[in-house]
């Protein structure tokens, strides 16, 4: 496995935790089909660039919430994500590797001015577990 490739997992799983869409479990899943004995490092590489990932769209929160207020940005439906949130705390960012939903959770913990140093061990452990799945089902 040559260092771009390793490159290119880590910009897609970055890319795929940010606000643009992206399919880094396609990337990691050839990966680890391909090159079984690299499986934790790629494990590792996805999950430090996914997290780098929501904590880019984290201080989108935060830098928003300092100019709009939340009612007036944000519709009722993605209101609800930051309910959720408030409602489960640090807890619910442990599902920020969720489709579509997720990005939210990261948005609405920044925009809430979550402890971050709280956060990041819970979005961290929920990305890495999701990728040991992902990987664990193309071994």
């Amino acid at each position: 496995m040559d260092d771009l490739s390793l490159w290119g997992l880590f910009g897609s799983a970055f890319i795929s935790s940010t606000i643009a869409p992206g399919g880094s479990e396609a990337v990691l899943a050839y990966m680890v089909s391909e090159d079984q004995a690299q499986v934790i490092r790629l494990i590792l590489i996805a999950t430090v660039g996914n997290t780098l990932g929501a904590l880019t769209t984290w201080w989108l929160g935060v830098f928003t919430a300092k100019k709009y207020p939340l009612e007036t940005l944000l519709s009722e439906k993605k209101q609800a994500t930051v309910q959720i949130v408030k409602k489960w705390g640090v807890a619910a960012l442990f599902f920020s590797w969720l489709p579509i939903i997720g990005d939210g959770f990261c948005f609405a913990g920044g925009w809430l001015k979550m402890p971050l140093l709280v956060a990041v061990p819970v979005i961290t452990i929920g990305k890495a577990v999701r990728y040991a799945f992902v990987a664990y089902l193309f071994i």
